[in-house]
């Protein structure tokens, strides 16, 4: 890391007095002035503006420095190159955020998976196979038994990605490819406690995992079918998966000449429910395509207005062209035009702009809901 980040009370960290640690008999005390509640914001501002610090400073360095960025690059090809596993590796805190980052590239359609590294020391190695990237996590490049495995793995040709403290540290001189986060303090009045070295290791996991998946063009599809349950995979699925209105199923179309009254009647004929029925009546033109919508909203500003309106023809009263979005818009696109145009009904139609479904914002809010 570059010098503005030094060891506690030797120096600022961009502007932030680093804090000197108490001695192991004196707990740390509150700054003069201070009351209980601002020393608690001071302390949690100081611990968040010194991670966010850190990466800010890595970000910078890649973008700079041409010979950190070739070390990023090579990291990226290592792993987009992986014919096996991404294996992760670290003790204690590291291990960790190493199941983090292997279960992040997994969602992200890399396969991968951890493996302890004492264990991988007495009888795992089989976890581990001659054609697998293994990642191996040490902030101070020289925990012993990361070493120890790089080491074996290097002797069976097993390709090695490093994430450490620096370039010269003993795991970066063994792996293949490696990435330095620079000399890190970690936060906090004691900066004892793995924090900012945990952090800027997990974001460096995200960027190898995203930028790989951006390769691969990997999509919101790709994604969804790694996530069919849970909030993530409900916002993913196709729009028509949730449809509860279906035309020739519980929904009827009618042609523009119908008369408002009877476009009604059918709309509640057509339902299976007495309670729940469509909030809006589909018009549609002689080839069978969508050119209208007459909402409940409708009607009730109609009646308010003019109650004897209800024999005039529906295409006089209808919103022509309306809104809507094909079956396959996933759930969190069509969530994004109700609330963009402040819409109940969206109705869903095919290629060929056909009605096949009309699907309202109560569905769009709850899936789980509508999907049972």
């Amino acid at each position: 890391m570059s010098g503005d980040l030094r060891r506690p009370g030797k120096g600022i960290v961009h502007g932030m007095t680093a804090p000197t640690p108490p001695t192991a008999n004196s707990p740390a005390s509150e700054p003069d002035g201070l009351d209980a509640a601002a020393a608690t914001r001071q302390s949690l501002h100081e611990v968040l503006h010194h991670e966010a610090v850190a990466l800010g400073e890595l970000a910078a360095r890649l973008e700079q420095d041409p010979t950190e960025a070739a070390h990023w690059t090579q990291a990226v090809a290592l792993i987009a190159d992986c014919q096996g596993h991404v294996v992760v590796s670290g003790m204690g805190k590291s291990g960790l955020v190493g199941a983090k980052i292997s279960a992040t590239m997994s969602s992200l359609g890399i396969p991968s998976h951890t493996v302890h590294p004492a264990d991988a020391m007495h009888g795992d190695l089989g976890a581990i196979r001659r054609d697998d990237v293994v990642v191996l996590l040490s902030f101070s490049g020289a925990t012993r038994e990361i070493i120890e495995l790089a080491t074996v793995l290097g002797t069976d040709g097993v390709k090695r990605l490093g994430i450490s403290r620096s370039h010269d540290s003993p795991l970066g001189r063994l792996c293949d490819a490696h990435l330095a986060l620079g000399d890190l303090d970690e936060a906090g009045s004691l900066s004892l406690a793995p924090t900012t070295s945990t952090t800027v290791t997990m974001a460096c996991g995200d960027a190898l995992a995203l930028t790989v998946a951006h390769q691969r063009n990997f999509t919101a599809t790709d994604f969804q079918q790694r996530h069919p349950g849970g909030s993530l995979g409900a916002m993913l699925r196709p729009v028509e998966a949730l449809l509860r209105f279906r035309v020739g199923d519980n929904l009827s179309t009618v042609p523009p000449n119908t008369p408002l009254r009877e476009a009604l009647a059918q709309s509640a004929l057509a339902s299976d429910s007495p309670i729940r029925h469509a909030g809006a009546v589909l018009v549609v033109d002689a080839d069978g395509c969508l050119i209208g919508l007459f909402t409940d909203g409708d009607l009730r500003r109609l009646v308010l207005e003019n109650p004897d309106s209800l024999d005039q023809p529906v295409s006089e009263v209808m919103t022509a062209n309306p809104l809507t979005v094909s079956a396959d818009t996933t759930v969190a696109a069509a969530r994004q035009t109700v609330s963009t145009h402040r819409i109940d009904e969206l109705p869903v139609v095919d290629a060929n702009h056909r009605p096949v479904g009309l699907i309202d914002i109560q569905d769009l809010l709850a899936p789980r809901v509508a999907m049972d």
